[in-house]
């Protein structure tokens, strides 16, 4: 069985794949292999592996119909109750992640640790990134949608938060709402932080850490949580489905249900599902759906 970044197909640009992946040795140690030279294959483990997405709930910016992107608020009433329920949806399906990949932002923090507090699960290892941020919105972060909507028309907004590679107007770096300004991203290169993005630009920041990050993880864990956002999942499920641009600008993830993919050794889909009841996920998906236009909430 070929090493993920091979399954997988090849790394996009600057998405490299683990330099050493890991291999457990029959004592059950882990060790590191050379990668050049030869090809490096893994342990097949004996059945699929369980990946778990999961979309934050409703956040009080959300609920106030503003445009969020990395501005960090918490979790609505009802946002806290939707963490609530998916913990207790994935505790009914008797998941247990090993470890779980989360964003910088409060809303999917509170999500990760109202669901794990429901699974009674409170302590597992919680691993965090800029990468898996929901998409910055620059200068919408703020705003209102309906009147952002009704200014600039409901075309206009859903090419900026629906297109694939089409970006809102960028902030200024003098603008305290630029990330250069927030303390959790000092350590980071200035050029690596974004004014404004695109989806497409949001699959290019992502990739890297799915072949770094979550695939190590993988391969060494039963199951493996990633809490985030609509456009960071929508980024992972494009690349995990392997839809067009087109078809992931159609995806519409609903909030606070989990996505349970089973994987194969290569890590390769096998089948996806969503828990819980099938008319409750359909309404949350067409109410993210009906967001497009700005009229409504929505969980970004």
């Amino acid at each position: 069985m070929a090493i993920a970044s091979r399954a997988l197909g090849p790394s996009p640009s600057g998405a490299a794949p683990p330099a050493q992946p890991l291999r457990r040795s029959p004592s059950g140690a882990t060790r590191h292999l050379p990668t050049s030279g030869e090809e490096v294959k893994a342990i097949a483990k004996p059945n699929p592996g369980i990946l778990v997405l999961l979309r934050h709930g409703e956040s009080t910016w959300n609920l106030e119909n503003l445009f969020t992107g990395w501005t960090d608020v918490p979790l609505s009433d009802r946002g806290v109750q939707e963490a609530v329920d998916a913990g207790r949806l994935m505790k009914e399906a008797r998941l247990r992640p090993g470890v779980v990949h989360e964003s910088l932002l409060l809303r999917a923090i509170q999500t990760t640790q109202l669901a794990l507090a429901k699974m009674e699960m409170s302590w597992v290892p919680v691993k965090r990134s800029w990468r898996l941020n929901e998409r910055h919105y620059g200068a919408l972060q703020g705003l209102n949608k309906k009147q952002t909507a009704d200014q600039y028309g409901e075309d206009k907004v859903k090419l900026w938060r629906r297109s694939y590679d089409v970006r809102p107007p960028g902030l200024e770096p003098s603008d305290e709402r630029h990330p250069l300004h927030d303390p959790r991203y000092s350590t980071l290169p200035p050029e690596l932080l974004p004014s404004t993005e695109c989806l497409k630009d949001v699959v290019e920041r992502m990739l890297p850490y799915w072949y770094d990050a979550i695939v190590p993880d993988l391969h060494l864990n039963a199951c493996v949580l990633v809490s985030a956002h609509g456009n960071s999942l929508r980024a992972l499920v494009k690349h995990l489905d392997g839809l067009d641009d087109q078809e992931v600008v159609e995806l519409n993830i609903p909030t606070g249900v989990p996505r349970m993919y089973e994987l194969d050794g290569d890590l390769r889909p096998r089948s996806w599902r969503y828990l819980g009841d099938p008319d409750e996920v359909a309404r949350r998906a067409a109410a993210v759906k009906a967001q497009a236009s700005g009229s409504k909430s929505s969980s970004t």
